[in-house]
């Protein structure tokens, strides 16, 4: 091993990259600054350029989010799948259900739980022109059906599942820099890729905490309006202060605390409630008419994925797809690269192919339950009169929720539980950015201490919190919301060389991977029995909350 790529290997003292940290930091404060100076100006020049992006650029977000799930599926089925992450010998951080839960909690965060009820409501009484038989339609809902599942099933997973899978072969196999740059040294080389690396993690950072600080503002105010659904507390600055607060404190605690003592515990006890909250809708929601309507989603969804995933709505000249998919598209790749970051580190120990089916496979298949129940319920309440729509024009997206709990049993207490479960899921979420922007603001971290300084946790969610609270009051999150699909845009190119970077190395694993004992005299994997996790916590759940809260 040349001492070039010892950098991600060896221990050293951890100091902050100014010039990683300060430009996207300011960056986000200026943006700030001038959406409280002229508020209409800011809108105006951010609502410009997200349309002349997805006017001139929705095939290149289509395409390539089309293209990563094909880039998974060939990593998947090739003997690249056998490689083990961080070599033969490596220890997995984790035990494989620790790995695939967190996983979940982290992509999941509080979007789906948000719009899986709220979203078919949009689609079906605002159709595109090429739903001919118009709004509330059968085709409509078929329409609505199949959107919902391409927007939050296999295409997104498989855009956070390329460059994940990329960074934690570079970083544990070939040992490079802890670096969202370091992914192109298979396609740009040393000499560029060490160029451009400080200016790819910057344009990363910004949109990141652009979109967390939206995704944040979604939270509070699905906490808010919860609040006011059961305590009648009203859904205003005050109380979106104390749910900002509160969301703040404990994904600062959890990210200060590291990886197996935060967001393990979290992702463990959110799988719980995920799983009773699915039991719950499943028992006491039109039970059977969810189960024809999951299984005749999924049909429409496979029978039509390659319409669909490259429909740009061109024909019909309606942009339509602009607003929802390719906006979607859009939003995920602003999220994905330091989210992959995060996601690769936790794969130490675990085959590609075993990584793969944690990212891609798990959370996808979880979500068309999830979908399937949430929306499937939505859409049967309201073909039969019971206002989901309405409360969605009234109350906003979260309304269209909170309906479908208040006309089911044990509303008063199934809307704490599900608000206890929004809580945690951002928590978690925001909890494993923090880890990975500041562990990409940091220096000195390598292969074996990944733990970033406490301080860098500490100002990220500040600013995240400060700047999602303050754009609510000054003008709601819909601008934040444009900034942050901003950075989706640089994002879409960096996403095409990682996609290139990915089959290079599916191609010939062996000429990249420092861990030469690992191949044949062919250069072909060969299999190896995983090793024992290096954290093994065999005490009951209770007993490890109740040492994470007294400290102990």
């Amino acid at each position: 091993m040349t001492n070039n790529n010892q950098t991600a290997l060896t221990k050293g003292a951890k100091h902050i990259r100014w010039y990683i940290f300060l430009p996207p930091w300011l960056l986000v404060v200026l943006l700030l600054v001038l959406n409280l100076i002229n508020f209409d100006v800011f809108m105006k020049v951010v609502n410009g350029a997200n349309g002349w992006i997805l006017a001139n650029f929705s095939w290149l977000f289509n395409s390539t989010a089309f293209i990563c799930v094909v880039v998974v599926l060939i990593t998947f089925c090739s003997p690249f799948g056998r490689v083990r992450i961080g070599g033969s010998k490596a220890k997995p951080l984790m035990n494989y259900s620790n790995l695939t839960w967190i996983v979940l909690c982290t992509i999941m965060a509080a979007g789906i739980l948000l719009w899986a009820a709220a979203e078919p409501m949009y689609h079906i009484y605002g159709p595109p022109k090429n739903v001919t038989e118009g709004p509330n339609s059968p085709a409509a809902i078929a329409w609505a059906i199949e959107t919902i599942l391409l927007e939050w099933t296999f295409t997104p997973m498989a855009i956070y599942s390329v460059p994940a899978i990329l960074f934690a072969f570079v970083f544990y196999n070939m040992r490079k820099e802890y670096s969202i740059g370091s992914m192109f040294y298979p396609v740009l080389g040393e000499r560029v890729t060490k160029t451009i690396m400080p200016v790819v993690d910057c344009v990363c950072l910004y949109a990141l905490v652009a979109g967390m600080a939206a995704s944040l503002g979604s939270g509070i105010l699905l906490l808010a309006g919860g609040a006011e659904s059961v305590f009648g507390i009203k859904s205003q600055s005050s109380s979106w202060a104390v749910a900002a607060l509160l969301i703040v404190i404990a994904f600062v605690i959890s990210a200060i605390s590291g990886l197996m003592k935060g967001i393990r515990i979290l992702s463990l006890l959110n799988s719980r409630f995920y799983l009773l909250m699915v039991l719950y809708i499943f028992l006491f929601g039109p039970t059977a008419y969810l189960m024809n309507f999951m299984v005749e989603s999924v049909g429409l969804y496979l029978n039509d994925f390659f319409k669909i995933s490259l429909w740009t709505s061109t024909a019909a000249g309606d942009h339509w797809s602009e607003w929802w998919p390719t906006f979607y598209w859009c939003n995920w790749m602003a999220w994905m690269p330091v989210t992959a970051v995060f996601l690769g580190r936790l794969t130490r120990g675990y085959t590609v192919r075993e990584s793969l089916v944690a990212i891609f496979f798990v959370p996808a298949i979880f979500s068309i339950v999830w979908l399937a129940l949430f929306s499937g319920t939505s859409i049967n309440f309201d073909l039969n009169g019971l206002g989901i729509n309405e409360a969605r024009v009234n109350s906003g997206a979260e309304g269209s929720t909170y309906a479908i709990f208040r006309k089911l049993p044990f509303s008063m207490v199934t809307i704490p539980f599900f608000l206890l479960i929004v809580f945690i899921s951002f928590v978690t979420a925001a909890d494993s950015n923090t880890n990975a922007m500041s562990g990409l603001c940091s220096s000195g971290l390598s292969v074996t201490d990944q733990e970033s300084p406490t301080s860098l946790k500490i100002v990220w969610g500040m600013t995240i919190g400060g700047l999602s609270l303050i754009m609510l009051n000054a003008s709601g999150i819909d601008g934040l919301k444009m900034a942050s699909n901003l950075g989706g845009f640089p994002n879409v190119f960096f996403l095409v060389l990682m996609c290139a970077a990915l089959l290079k190395i599916v191609k010939n694993p062996s000429r990249y991977d420092l861990f030469k004992e690992d191949y044949d005299q062919y250069g072909r994997p060969i299999p190896s029995e995983r090793s024992a996790p290096e954290f093994q916590d065999t005490q009951p759940l209770k007993h490890r909350l109740r040492k994470i809260l007294l400290g102990t």
